[in-house]
């Protein structure tokens, strides 16, 4: 009997021993696996921290599109071989994901932001898109250009063009100006927004980060516009909100033609812009039978229209004239004329293919001479 308990004793010595060991062993493991991830992160974080010697100042490309990116063809040719002097980010609808069954561009494969919204064209929804964007691009501290694109919009030159020319000057390229004969401005958003500060042109900027920061950061001017500044409702958006019982009475006003150049006055950084747009947008003023709508969406070039003599005359334009400030803006770059826009837009994917093909895209800015 004496046998059998001294033996049970043992036994659980041996026991409570071997778990001492073991949680001895989980113990280290765990120290060792902090220390060890710990060490790691810390080198993570500083080299984010730390300039690497070879990198360049980027520029962020952000791509505002419905779904998938019909254009991506052209835009695979313009990055190739220019890895590290740019990112891109794309805002398209909620949910949807560019991986390998909706891009064949490595270049955009899974770069859609994860927090996109539903737009609606001359609401708000647009310009907050806008946000989301710069807030994902503002992330990376190498990102020191921002430059807005549409789905249907495309590169004129060669990436190594277009890179000099927007990193040539520190300022950014806003098209800016007066909006003296509209009559877009709300007086409710006085005295917030003061009407001498109203501003009018393109949403397709190009931001520096001090702008783009300015932009992200405000929470002032964009309840404003929330509020005050949507498209009149016209009968094609009738299924989508009641028909207005007045509707003559409604103000119109598309809030991504006003938000950032309004922003930027309020700011009084209107020195510290360029105050031309880089894309080329052809306005139609024929298409619409109403005078109200006229002009409200630029051209889209089709395939017959995707000539040398359409890209040549878009690359001519060396001086862009603002009627209602008296103003012409002369087109430069390194304090030498230079043709006024980098990018074009509205092109379908024939439009885009046929100049592609013929190599009329994506030159040297020599080469067109």
């Amino acid at each position: 009997m004496m046998m059998m308990k001294k033996k049970a004793s043992q036994k659980k010595i041996l026991y409570r021993w071997k778990r001492k060991v073991f949680l001895t062993l989980v113990f280290a493991f765990c120290l060792g696996s902090f220390v060890y991830f710990q060490a790691r992160f810390n080198g993570i974080t500083a080299s984010l921290k730390k300039p690497r010697l070879d990198q360049k100042p980027q520029i962020a490309f952000l791509f505002i599109a419905r779904n998938r990116l019909t254009l991506e063809f052209v835009w695979d040719s313009f990055f190739l071989g220019e890895d590290g002097k740019f990112s891109i980010y794309v805002h398209s609808r909620p949910g949807f994901v560019l991986s390998e069954a909706t891009t064949q561009s490595k270049y955009f494969l899974n770069r859609q932001v994860n927090d996109s919204i539903q737009v609606e064209w001359g609401e708000a929804t647009m310009i907050e898109a806008e946000r989301v964007l710069l807030r994902h691009a503002l992330r990376d501290p190498f990102n020191h250009r921002f430059v807005f694109l549409s789905d249907s919009c495309i590169p004129l030159y060669s990436f190594s063009y277009t890179y000099n020319y927007i990193m040539s000057t520190p300022t950014s390229f806003v098209d800016s100006f007066a909006d003296t004969k509209d009559k877009r401005y709300n007086p409710r958003m006085d005295p917030v927004i003061h009407v001498h500060n109203w501003r009018k042109g393109s949403q397709w900027v190009v931001l520096n980060r001090k702008h783009a920061e300015i932009v992200v950061n405000d929470t002032i001017v964009l309840p404003m516009f929330q509020q005050h500044c949507r498209r009149k409702s016209l009968p094609e958006f009738w299924r989508d909100r009641p028909v207005p019982a007045e509707g003559w009475k409604e103000h119109n006003c598309i809030p991504d033609e006003h938000y950032v150049q309004t922003l930027l006055a309020q700011k009084g950084v209107d020195s510290e812009l360029t105050r031309r747009s880089l894309t080329h947008s052809a306005w139609d003023l024929t298409s619409s039978k109403s005078n109200e709508r006229r002009g409200w969406h630029p051209m889209t070039y089709k395939f017959s229209d995707a000539t040398p003599n359409l890209i040549q005359s878009i690359k001519g334009i060396d001086n862009i004239n603002y009627e209602t400030e008296y103003r012409r803006e002369w087109c430069t770059s390194k304090g030498k004329p230079a043709p006024c826009f980098l990018f074009a837009r509205k092109f379908t994917r024939p439009a885009a293919l046929r100049l592609l093909r013929e190599s009329i895209l994506l030159r040297e800015k020599e080469q067109d001479s």
